[in-house]
């Protein structure tokens, strides 16, 4: 199956291109139920194009999008094993959600202007209106070996049932991954792949806890694993990213 799909300015990470973890998901949106049981790898090549058509490819076994020659990504069925950590409890990420970087108004941010790391982020910035952005600001919490964010979506995001889709929740998981590192002083580049696999449903308004904790570093490879947790505690989707290089 060959078909075009625009990705909207809205849906940013860098102010010129897609967000990593939105483009992932959408991505991994095209494989079947079957092939993503186990978890989606996706390997991001190039910048994602805004409010321009891709090509997305799709058969059996992957799916990927080009401009041109171009690959932007590639989607493959990958099962993924994770540990992931305990998270706290959504008062206790509430509570320290002024330190989040996102927030920080001193901090050298990715684009000149505007409040925190990255105003306009689809993800995580700080200058995008609730129903236009998901504002994942993560921090780190004391007792948690990483950071967490008290996420509460915006209804706007949800489907006809009242649940996020699949998409969303990868962009969810995307900035949390990159701001365990930050907590740890260390600014990274820009997201390679990312590994995901959806367990549960998701619905809009639930008070939501993100987490992110650093796993390891190989030469301009940063490891990072990413959770999310609904209001029952109830693990509902977990990523492992691969960020390259460093800013810093």
């Amino acid at each position: 199956m060959n078909q075009h799909v625009v990705v909207a300015e809205q849906f940013r990470g860098p102010p010129d291109s897609g967000n990593g973890g939105y483009g992932s998901g959408l991505l991994a949106g095209y494989l079947s139920p079957s092939a993503a049981a186990e978890g989606v790898e996706v390997t991001l090549r190039a910048p994602t194009p805004l409010d321009s058509p891709m090509l997305m490819q799709v058969d059996d076994t992957q799916a990927s999008a080009h401009v041109g020659e171009t690959l932007i990504g590639q989607a493959l069925p990958k099962k993924l094993a994770l540990d992931v950590p305990r998270p706290p409890s959504f008062a206790q990420a509430l509570a320290v959600q002024q330190n989040s970087p996102a927030l920080d108004p001193e901090i050298e941010n990715i684009v000149y202007g505007g409040v925190g790391f990255h105003p306009i982020c689809f993800c995580c910035g700080a200058d995008v209106a609730a129903d236009q952005g998901l504002r994942v600001f993560a921090a780190p919490v004391p007792g948690f070996s990483g950071v967490a964010a008290a996420w509460q979506p915006d209804t706007a995001f949800q489907d006809d049932k009242g649940f996020l889709p699949a998409e969303i929740i990868w962009a969810a998981l995307d900035c949390p991954g990159q701001y365990a590192y930050l907590a740890e002083g260390i600014r990274t580049g820009l997201l390679g792949r990312m590994t995901a696999k959806v367990l549960k449903s998701v619905s809009a308004g639930d008070q939501i806890v993100i987490t992110g904790w650093c796993i390891e570093m190989e030469g301009k490879k940063h490891f990072a694993g990413t959770a999310l947790f609904n209001q029952k505690g109830e693990c509902c989707a977990y990523s492992k990213q691969v960020w390259i290089g460093r800013l810093d």
